[in-house]
């Protein structure tokens, strides 16, 4: 999922208007890296589900301990990034990540699903400092004229790295047959644990080599060169606001609610896609090969930004969330009611229709706000804590009304973007 805000507005002395290619090149490598670890979660949890024998709630708590990490740890990060600057905020975090990876080593030797969840959190917390770090810092690698272009190189690198996560999850991960909860019971024990020492062992090897990966990154940025940065500061009315004043902006609280909907929406789709695909009825499909129609739905995201970004300078945004949101509603509709090629298709296709929904409502949450700006922008980025609670809901859901109806959920979350699309996103 690319959650990324706009940048926050910074300065940089005179003087250091020149270009850093080397560093830009690692700091576009770290927005890869934490959109390969986030899409990577879509293949973690059926390969979690069929090893611990899960229902769909708790193999849901994956993304509860990932985005609550989101809420929990944003305001701390903000501290810490405060406190250590920009860079030393993201070598920080790629080594807090690196340990959250390396977590994975003890959760698959003693065949732990809540060491696996612990492990996830403190990765999801290094990912959570990288945001709040190397979303200003890459503007800041050279001349102010062309930061937007930066920005945007890096957030096509994110965007990247979720359309080939799901790919290579598919090929490391769920490569190896999977067995029922029939099956596996029906072995002897012995065998069961033979078995279940098996699949947790294909996640341990993909997660060591991330870890390893998000250590010499850190190296690498550290023994850079930097540029001296200044900090962020908002200019004009400098006085504190409180949370309810902001929230008092109608267009404010409809945004947080539309982050909290689009973030829940989004991950709960592309969290049950895989066990969806495999469903007789639907695809048929191995979880393999069901983990590459989960990057046709990552894929599809990064082409609707590229054309929705020129869409936008055509259209008003807010009218054009919703029209999109509208679309995923229909293309739910679909997947509910369908099976085969069409709700395959139906249900990947809503990656394409996500594509402008996070930066834009965004965008329009922060509109006009003067020095409430960085509040409503805080407010709005603890609001990703939808992906952590939305997922669940859906998971309770599939487990008393089916995978397929539970649907239902995320069209609604979409029905309500499209609201504040068309009405709520107005500035009063």
């Amino acid at each position: 999922m690319n959650n990324s805000p706009p940048p926050a507005a910074s300065s940089v002395p005179m003087t250091e208007q020149r270009s850093y290619p080397a560093a830009l090149s690692v700091v576009t490598a770290v927005f890869f890296i934490w959109g390969f670890l986030t899409s990577l979660n879509d293949i973690l949890i059926p390969h979690l589900k069929s090893l611990f024998s899960l229902n769909y709630a708790q193999a849901m708590l994956v993304q509860s301990c990932f985005f609550g990490a989101y809420f929990i740890m944003s305001l701390p990060a903000g501290k810490l990034v405060s406190k250590l600057g920009y860079k030393g905020g993201i070598v920080a975090g790629l080594l807090v990540a690196g340990m959250g990876a390396l977590g994975f080593v003890p959760a698959a030797q003693g065949h732990s699903y809540y060491t696996f969840l612990a492990a996830l959190f403190i990765l999801a917390s290094g990912i959570t400092v990288l945001q709040v770090a190397a979303n200003p810092y890459v503007t800041l690698l050279g001349p102010e004229r062309t930061a937007s272009s930066r920005i945007n190189l890096a957030q096509a690198l994110n965007a990247l790295g979720t359309t080939l996560g799901p790919h290579f999850g598919g090929l490391l991960i769920l490569s190896a047959a999977t067995l029922s909860a029939t099956q596996l019971a029906g072995l002897p024990s012995a065998q069961q644990l033979a078995y279940r020492a098996q699949q947790a062992h294909a996640v341990q090897g993909p997660y060591i080599g991330l870890a390893i990966t998000l250590f010499v990154l850190a190296v690498i940025f550290w023994l850079l060169k930097m540029p001296s940065l200044i900090n962020a500061t908002e200019q004009g009315d400098e006085r504190q606001h409180g949370i309810r004043e902001v929230l008092a902006k109608p267009h404010v609280l409809f945004g947080v609610l539309g982050i909290f909907a689009y973030c829940g929406a989004e991950v709960s789709v592309s969290s049950t896609m895989v066990n969806y695909l495999s469903m007789p009825e639907i695809g048929g499909m191995t979880e393999q090969q069901a983990a590459n129609w989960v990057s046709y739905f990552w894929g599809g995201a990064m082409i609707g930004r590229l054309v929705g970004s020129s869409l936008m300078l055509r259209f008003n945004p807010g009218k054009l969330v919703g029209l999109f949101a509208l679309v995923n509603v229909l293309l739910l509709a679909t997947t509910i009611n369908s099976h085969g090629m069409i709700a395959t298709i139906s249900v990947v296709a809503i990656g394409l229709f996500n594509s402008i929904m996070f930066p834009t409502i965004f965008s329009l949450g922060i509109a006009k706000l003067g020095s409430m700006t960085s509040k409503a922008s805080a407010l709005l980025i603890m609001a990703i804590v939808g992906a952590a609670v939305i997922p669940y809901l859906q998971g309770r859901l599939s487990d008393h009304i089916g995978v397929q109806d539970a649907f239902i959920l995320p069209l609604l979350c979409y029905l309500y973007i499209a609201f504040y699309g068309f009405k709520g996103s107005r500035v009063k």
